[in-house]
């Protein structure tokens, strides 16, 4: 199995997608995306219920994407549980077999989510990884047996236009607490990219971590309009959107905006990889990849 753990610290240009779930989808529909994108991704990301909907665990979806030859980057966040629970789901994923995992605060349960619950929030996103590396090193939950492969643990990062005398303090305190690995908002402005690494790689931030970018393949200017309104500190174009409301045939523009984003984005220096979602049919991720000509 090709794990996105060593493709990353060896240099590699990584690759991974978001397993797409709802709160119907079962363990074949796992199955069907694994076979989709296998020998096109390095990973899928497992997220944890980040619609307004309650689906399948990522421990759960993360065993069922090993036992598909494939590996999972499983996501914990803080608010739906507490210190211990989060320490379970920390000990869970080491006797998966992950690697790798996205530990982040999240963000509150929205107005409008179909189950009504309360935010828990007793733990921040550092000090989730902190407990992460504390667990690797065995100085957790007075476990006395240090964990000879500890996880690779990733969080957010948000691209922006930075101004002149800019410093990542936060994103080296998360790099402190632990984090090897940055995903980024959703972003399709490749302007607004080039800026923000530029300074990154100035400052040599990137040799601290890698910075992963997030791309979607949008099947309709609608769906972009939406990503574009709901998904917080979202970089979509209104240049991209227009583009897809003329387009005659919305699906298939999509997929070739996706792929000539990734290949623009991959020749960004301090870039490290890319993780793609639709809002659309599952299949369009392996098609745009497919198309960008990376990988298959």
């Amino acid at each position: 199995m090709r794990r996105f753990r060593e493709a990353l610290l060896q240099g590699d240009f990584t690759i991974s997608a978001e397993l797409m779930l709802n709160r119907e989808s079962g363990a074949a529909d796992v199955h069907d995306q694994c076979a989709e994108l296998r020998g096109l991704v390095d990973a899928l990301l497992v997220a944890d219920n980040s619609w307004p909907w309650v689906q399948m665990s990522p421990l759960a979806a993360a065993a069922l994407v090993l036992q598909q030859g494939l590996d999972a980057i499983p996501v914990l966040t803080c608010r739906d549980r507490n210190r211990v629970a989060l320490l379970s789901d920390l000990l869970g994923l080491q006797a998966l077999g992950v690697t790798s995992a996205m530990l982040v605060r999240g963000y509150r349960m929205p107005k409008e989510h179909l189950v009504p619950a309360r935010s828990v929030f007793e733990l921040r996103g550092r000090e989730l990884l902190e407990i992460a590396g504390q667990l690797s090193e065995g100085k957790a939950a007075g476990n006395n047996a240090s964990n000879s492969r500890p996880l690779l643990t990733g969080t957010n990062a948000r691209v922006f236009k930075p101004q002149p005398g800019w410093q990542p303090e936060s994103l080296l305190e998360k790099a402190r607490a632990g984090a090897r690995f940055m995903h980024t908002q959703l972003c399709m402005n490749v302007e607004t990219l080039q800026a923000y690494l530029s300074h990154l790689v100035e400052a040599r931030i990137t040799w601290k971590f890698s910075i992963i970018v997030t791309v979607a393949v949008l099947p309709s200017a609608e769906t972009a309009l939406w990503l574009k309104q709901n998904l917080r500190d979202s970089l979509v174009p209104d240049s991209l959107i227009d583009r897809l409301r003329k387009a005659e045939h919305p699906e298939q523009e999509g997929i070739e905006i996706a792929a000539g984003l990734l290949r623009s984005i991959a020749a960004i220096p301090g870039v490290s990889g890319v993780h793609l979602f639709t809002p659309g049919r599952p299949e369009l991720v392996a098609l745009a990849i497919r198309k960008s000509g990376l990988r298959g």
